[in-house]
């Protein structure tokens, strides 16, 4: 019972910190692309390219929540799950074969 205790706070320690390092990619989001609009806006107000690399990152920072908080309907957490428990089976039937 303590074992599957410890792997139970190992993997909310792991999503916790997957949830924190998503806020912290969110601020840094939020702090860049604020400037980039400032110094835009101040240079060359008539060409807003700082749209180009808020696109880009802001595909990036959205698929980074998506995996985060576990968003995909194809490769969800039970998906992993049971990714992992079919290798586990193939490498003790291959280990059990030989």
């Amino acid at each position: 019972m303590e074992n599957l205790d410890a792997v139970m706070y190992s993997n909310a320690k792991k999503k916790v910190r997957n949830i924190k390092g998503f806020y912290a990619n969110l601020t840094s989001y939020i702090t860049v692309i604020v400037t980039l609009l400032i110094i835009n806006l101040a240079t060359s107000p008539e060409y807003l390219w700082f749209l180009w690399p808020a696109l880009g990152w802001g595909i990036s920072l959205a698929l980074h929540g998506i995996t985060v908080f576990n968003l995909t309907p194809f490769l969800g957490e039970g998906w992993e799950q049971r990714k992992v428990q079919e290798l586990m089976d193939k490498k003790r039937n291959t280990k059990y074969n030989q």
